[in-house]
């Protein structure tokens, strides 16, 4: 069946009767955390709340002031995801999210217009496209596409667009001929009633169950930002419609209003103002790891007049690399002392290198990853690796002097 919102995509409130509700439960993500919620599939009478299909995802809104989590298709129901029952029978008010209605009305009409010119122009079909919440994205069959073959789609497109050319929503029957005509995928298997044909007049006729504006001027303009590659020799084409690029244009002008402010020039400036700084970086780097690479060497130096006093050498700085830590181990050179080293803040993560006799340090090493929180590795006298837990190098340095004492005892 056709529902409400596909009849009329352009109605915000409505009243229906409830038919059933049964108890369901929904998978969700937040923040990257799964978790089930329990509720209710509520079937309405009738629904002005899409259900997702066709490249477009379903609707948010309320039944009266419950908040529904998500709106699915099954056979010719929309199952309402509610936390709160509903009687059987009882009237109830929809209320529609209309913003983001209105914003996937304008990315799905604009996919059906970009898919359509493209064909025209180039013979590109589109074998699949993607909503997404910040830009969308319709994969062409072709393995490239130019800068120029960009540009002028998106003139073309645009001027359809100030062209004010009606979009129209007609229902045929599945037997009707002009079915056959149109652009289409085909019907799912579950698919009831009418067939919902999706006419740009003079530009495209095609078979869909979303939601769509009713004249191209809704869509206000399209941006196409480029291009990616794509899997099997296709092609990715990124593209905005309507509120999206104005408010893309809002966060670009932002960014660029603190760069003006950042970099002391006018945004005609700001990538050569940026290149500059990013060259006295590199200069400042080189410089730096130099001077880094002379403390090594004299950091070593002066831990050498210790080697005959301490059967253990530990050292630690805020501020080095491993090459820091290779080079004073290098300068020392092999022995009998158990040289500990560390890099980074101590109360986070880190860099070690534990070096000495290679029997010590290969038992000793993977137990010093394990105190530090952290996972290395080693050969020929040497294991270094990565620490999450820098606050415990007491606790490495109590077990290095443990088993060199416990070695004197041996002997």
């Amino acid at each position: 069946m056709a529902f409400k919102c596909q009849r009329d995509s352009w109605v915000r409130q409505f009243t229906t009767q409830v038919v059933s509700c049964c108890p369901a439960k929904l998978s969700t993500e937040n923040g990257g955390k799964k978790e089930t919620l329990q509720g209710f599939h509520v079937i309405l009478e009738d629904t002005i709340l899409f259900p997702e299909g066709g490249g477009q995802p379903d609707d948010r809104g309320l039944i009266n002031d419950i908040p529904v989590l998500r709106v699915t298709r099954q056979g010719p129901d929309a199952l309402h995801f509610v936390q709160t029952p509903l009687e059987p029978g009882s009237e109830v008010q929809l209320v529609l999210d209309w913003d983001r209605r209105f914003d996937h009305m304008q990315q799905h009409s604009g996919q059906h217009l970009i898919t359509a010119i493209a064909d025209l122009m180039f013979g590109f079909k589109t074998t699949s496209w993607e909503l997404g919440r910040q830009r969308s994205t319709i994969e062409l069959d072709t393995p490239s596409m130019t800068a120029d073959q960009v540009a002028a789609l998106e003139q073309s497109v645009n001027d359809r667009i100030r062209a004010r050319i009606p979009v129209v929503v007609r229902e045929l029957a599945v037997g009707d001929p002009e079915v056959e005509l149109v652009r289409s995928r085909g019907l799912p298997d579950d698919h009831t009633g009418p067939v919902r044909i999706i006419s740009i007049e003079g530009v495209d006729a095609n078979m869909c169950c979303g939601t769509h504006i009713s004249n191209l001027s809704d869509l206000q303009m399209v941006k196409l930002l480029g291009t990616e590659k794509g899997k099997k020799n296709k092609t990715n084409l990124v593209f905005l419609a309507g509120n999206r690029v104005l408010k893309t244009l809002e966060r670009s002008h932002a960014t660029e209003k603190s760069f003006t402010s950042l970099l002391k020039t006018g945004p005609e400036e700001h990538v050569e103002a940026v290149k500059r700084l990013q060259n006295s970086l590199k200069l400042l780097q080189k410089s730096n790891l130099n001077l880094l690479r002379d403390l090594a060497i004299l950091t070593a130096q002066s831990l050498k007049n210790n080697l005959d006093q301490e059967p253990i050498l530990v050292l630690h700085r805020k501020d080095g690399d491993s090459e820091f830590m290779n080079i004073i181990a290098n300068e020392i050179g092999a022995g009998e002392t158990l040289l500990f080293l560390s890099v980074g803040d101590e109360r986070a993560a880190g860099l070690f290198l534990l070096a000495g006799p290679p029997e010590a340090v290969e038992k000793l090493g993977p137990r010093v990853a394990e105190l530090l929180e952290g996972k290395g590795a080693g050969k020929r006298g040497r294991y270094q690796g990565k620490a999450t837990r820098m606050s415990r190098r007491p606790e490495v340095e109590a077990l290095l002097r443990t088993f060199v004492s416990e070695q004197s005892t041996e002997q």
